[in-house]
């Protein structure tokens, strides 16, 4: 009965993922709302934005449906395939946005915040917790590149090239151009921050078992021969990585505690999650 195992298991595995597919399209009107905000003549921060509230509704309907459907394994296993999905997506769709001002990416970091809350919610919503720790964490690791690449945009354009490598240590050299469009630069004034970005090695010491970064921008010797600052015409860059990630925790800490309420204490299982022969298969 093996092939008719396998059979059923794909089964199940393709009707799950059919499922999370048919969520994603219920988010696609919300995301194309939030590329239609006008990031960059917003004048104050609030509350969070309309499109997050239509996720939450999204969710609010349609996870306690699925989560009185479907058993404990196959409701993580679409937890895992939704959080693996949406998360990306929201990244991207940050820059899929025009012009974002400062009170705009302070706003849009608000809402990004709220949306990660709301993610985190789902085993609760969907009345089933076992696994929700490892759910969290990955949710919270993907929704955290959004934030961080908003903390990006919220830098100092003298220090907008060092916060990305810190923050976005596997960022390209077209993306980064992207966010300098989203500041609102103007071409000329992008091209000397994008020359010193493009020259080599990262201008931020990092720890000597990590590894090098900026290898897909340019050629770099081994990790163990790379200088802290490589050009030494970038005198005003920040040496130190631990100097970024301070000042970048400070960016955009207005949007924390305006308008945005706390996030809800989670209560996750204490036990890890269990491998079963179907948990091996959706994972092949």
């Amino acid at each position: 009965m093996s092939e008719v195992q396998d059979e059923f298991s794909a089964v199940i595995t393709k009707s799950l993922v059919t499922l999370v597919h048919g969520l994603e399209t219920k988010f696609d009107a919300e995301m194309a709302a939030m590329t239609r905000v006008p990031w960059g003549t917003l004048e104050s921060v609030g509350d969070q934005s309309g499109y997050v509230n239509g996720i939450n509704m999204i969710l609010s309907s349609s996870i306690p449906v699925l989560g009185s459907l479907l058993s404990p394994i196959y409701f993580q296993f679409f937890l895992d395939k939704l959080a693996s999905s949406v998360g990306p997506r929201f990244y991207m769709n940050i820059f899929k946005c025009k012009q974002i001002s400062e009170t705009g990416a302070q706003q849009m970091l608000l809402d990004t915040q709220a949306v990660k809350t709301i993610l985190l919610e789902i085993p609760s919503l969907g009345r089933q917790t076992s696994g929700a720790a490892g759910y969290s964490k990955f949710v919270s690791r993907e929704m955290s590149k959004a934030e961080a690449l908003l903390k990006v945009i919220l830098s100092p354009v003298d220090s907008v090239a060092d916060t990305y490598r810190a923050l976005l240590p596997e960022g390209t050299p077209m993306e980064f151009q992207r966010i300098l469009e989203l500041k609102g630069l103007k071409k000329s004034d992008q091209q000397s921050i994008l020359d010193d970005f493009n020259k080599g090695s990262p201008a931020i010491s990092q720890p000597s078992s990590a590894a090098p970064v900026g290898q897909s921008m340019a050629p770099a010797p081994p990790a163990s021969t790379v200088p802290a600052i490589s050009n030494p015409a970038s005198a005003g860059f920040i040496a130190s990585r631990e100097d970024v990630l301070t000042r970048a925790a400070a960016l955009g800490r207005g949007a924390a505690t305006t308008g945005f309420k706390r996030f809800l204490a989670l209560t996750e299982a204490a036990k890890d999650r269990k491998d079963g022969p179907f948990r091996k298969l959706f994972n092949a």
